[in-house]
């Protein structure tokens, strides 16, 4: 996309263009009248690909599926031509054109976000997700709604149907459909499921076999007061089931029609939001397991501090006696040996369990987010042992492997099979299919109580099939991404940060001894400063500090002081290291925000907005503020307060070295 306005066509008039239903145009308040069907379906395939050019083989590719005739290019570049005139209808024979443009990879149409209905769509979903992560459930609703509304039909109409199967069309209807279920799920939860009825219908038609999608059309009819409606929407997707698949609803639209039965559908309630900023080191994992407390919670040398006593929520479960040992299946990761702070997001963390025990019914999942190193895992196993009691039928672990720079994510089925394993299924009676071992999972699970730890996903689709549906069972999850899909759905939001000064004092000296942090304080106070906070860069500077405990404190600080701006001092560990931590990140981004994600240490003010960014990057602001977006949803840079961002240090020089080596 241009990052000045596009040119306007005859006599200064605006251009408009819609894909997102029948393909039209319009200069002014005049439709232009887009010829034939292969033409119109070439403009659809430019508008589609958003600004960037579009190769000539995927042209081609469009109009002709199987082998294009000799004469094709001929063709398409009279096509082309005619759509050249008429959206340019002042240009001089053979002249180039400002908006039609040859490029070296094809030919792309020079458009703006206000111009195409496809971009204001994906302008505001990206608003809604935003909204969403930060626990906005209301805005979401309305973001996503205002995005459904540029949605007026079938993508591509009016092109033939061979064409309309092109992979740029077929991938914008998923989004149209994935935006339709995050705008279900945020109206929800805030209460304003009539405004966004008439998408979810549509949506539904669009793809009557999408049993999640389903799901949401009969809670939102249910929750508008349309319960008989909300039933015989069951009974309809029910008998097409059967009658093209010869299958039976699967859980979520199973569960979805219980609810209604009940009358169980109301606005839900996203949960409390936190945005605390403490941490926990991650380091060697030593001591299984923990005697449990009153509270079910353990205690120990190993423990937080322990917070004062509490009552529990009405509908809790019981607290367990002291001592008493979970009578399920145990599959957690060893506890953090020398765990120290975070008393607030442990509490927090209570009190959502607490939530969820005493609400019939409520999404029964925790995210918590953060930047790599930051000790999302370490905070989540360590709360998991802690509460170990409060789920008597078992803890299961997958580890999801969501940012691993060295291997790909796991596939939900890898990981339902470990789980299956764990709860005691032989091999021999595992379910072909990632559907069938979803169904013998949650059928596992129903009627008890078991924590379910997620760490490291890569996104809402992989995390669905392992979520548990029963009431009682908890999720905890924990992510480098944002998770909207998850969050609009009643997910509890826990975003951590470094922790503060005082708490990283502590945690520096259980890692290194009391005695050497307290002998060198000055050099103990330059180490945290120059780490960030970090705990994983915590950890590596108190590894090899551990390792030669005959070199002071104050040469390791010097040390970090001659490496300034680079991450060579956190690098190399035995147990971590932090550039392989931050790679898992930064390789996961588009190319794009890639770019300007290395650009970001050349910015020299106190903070960075959208327009700063796009001062350094070249691009308009709309561009740089869903740059932004991307890299703030990665966790690689943190928006403080909206519209405006910051860079942890460690991370901006990570984004330096980055640009040295590209």
């Amino acid at each position: 996309m241009s990052a000045d306005p596009a040119p306007r066509g005859a006599r200064g008039a605006a251009l408009r263009f819609e894909l997102l239903g029948p393909v039209r145009a319009w200069r002014g308040g005049t439709e232009l009248d887009l010829g034939f069907p292969q033409q119109r379906a070439l403009l659809a395939l430019l508008l589609a690909y958003e600004g960037r050019p579009v190769p000539a083989g995927e042209l081609l590719g469009l109009l002709w599926p199987g082998h294009p005739p000799a004469s094709a290019p001929n063709v398409v570049r009279r096509y082309l031509g005619a759509l050249r005139r008429l959206l340019e209808p002042d240009l001089p024979p053979r002249a180039p054109g400002r908006r039609l443009l040859r490029h070296p990879g094809g030919h792309l149409l020079e458009v703006t976000p206000d111009e195409v209905d496809l971009l204001r769509f994906r302008e505001l979903t990206r608003q809604g997700i935003r909204a969403a992560v930060t626990g906005r459930a209301e805005t979401a609703a309305l973001r996503f709604t205002d995005a459904l509304g540029e949605w007026r039909g079938p993508v591509a109409m009016g092109i033939a149907a061979a064409a309309r199967e092109h992979v740029r069309f077929t991938a914008v209807g998923r989004e149209l459909l994935e935006t339709a279920r995050l705008a279900a799920d945020a109206a929800l939860l805030c209460g304003r499921t009539a405004q966004i009825l008439p998408a979810l219908r549509r949506a539904t038609a669009l793809d009557p076999l999408d049993e999640p999608l389903h799901a949401r059309l009969i809670l939102s009819l249910a929750a508008c007061g349309l319960q008989a409606e909300a039933l015989t929407a069951y009974e309809d997707v029910r008998r097409r089931l059967a009658a093209e698949l010869g299958i039976t609803p699967g859980t979520e639209l199973a569960a979805a029609h219980t609810r209604v039965l009940r009358q169980d559908v109301g606005r839900l309630t996203s949960g409390p939001r936190v945005d605390v900023g403490r941490e926990t080191p991650v380091v060697r994992v030593s001591r299984p397991g923990a005697a449990v407390d009153s509270r079910g919670e353990s205690s120990g040398p190993g423990a937080a501090a322990d917070s004062p006593g509490e009552g529990g929520a009405p509908g809790a479960a019981p607290a367990v006696p002291d001592g008493t040992p979970s009578t399920g299946h145990a599959r957690l990761p060893p506890d953090i040996h020398g765990f120290t702070g975070r008393k607030a997001e442990l509490e927090w963390l209570t009190a959502a369990r607490d939530a969820v025990a005493g609400t019939a019914g409520a999404p029964a999942a925790v995210w918590i987010g953060g930047m790599a190193g930051v000790g999302k895992t370490a905070l989540a196993v360590h709360w998991a042992h802690r509460a170990a009691g409060r789920f008597p039928d078992g803890h299961l672990y997958a580890a999801l492997r969501g940012s691993d720079p060295a291997r790909p994510a796991a596939e939900p089925e890898e990981a339902l099979r470990a789980m299956l394993t764990a709860l005691g299924v032989p091999a021999t009676r595992m379910p072909a299919g990632a559907a069938a071992l979803t169904g013998l999972y949650r059928t596992l699970l129903a009627g008890r109580r078991v924590l379910v730890v997620l760490d490291d996903a890569a996104g809402t689709e992989q995390l669905r099939p392992l979520l548990p549906a029963a009431p009682g069972c908890l999720a905890l999850v924990t992510s480098r991404h944002a998770l909207p899909g998850l969050i609009a759905s009643g997910a509890r939001p826990l975003r951590l940060e470094p922790p503060p000064a005082d708490d990283a004092r502590v945690m520096l000296a259980r890692l290194i001894g009391a005695d050497r942090a307290s002998a060198e304080p000055g050099a103990a106070d330059e180490i945290l400063l120059r780490s960030g906070r970090l705990p994983l860069a915590l950890a590596v500077v108190a590894e090899r500090a551990a390792a030669h405990r005959e070199i002071p404190l104050a040469d390791t600080a010097a040390y970090l002081r001659e490496t300034e701006g680079t991450l060579d001092a956190f690098t190399g560990g035995a147990t971590a290291d932090v550039r392989v931590a931050f790679l898992g990140s930064y390789r996961l981004l588009s190319p794009e925000a890639a770019r300007l994600f290395r650009l970001l240490p050349r910015h020299g003010g106190p903070g960075l907005t959208p327009a700063s960014a796009a001062a350094l990057a070249g691009l308009p602001v709309r561009g740089a503020r869903r740059l932004l977006g991307e890299l703030a949803e990665s966790h690689l840079i943190t928006e403080h307060t909206p519209g405006h961002y910051t860079l942890h240090r460690l991370l901006g020089a990570f984004a330096a070295e980055r640009a040295r080596h590209t």
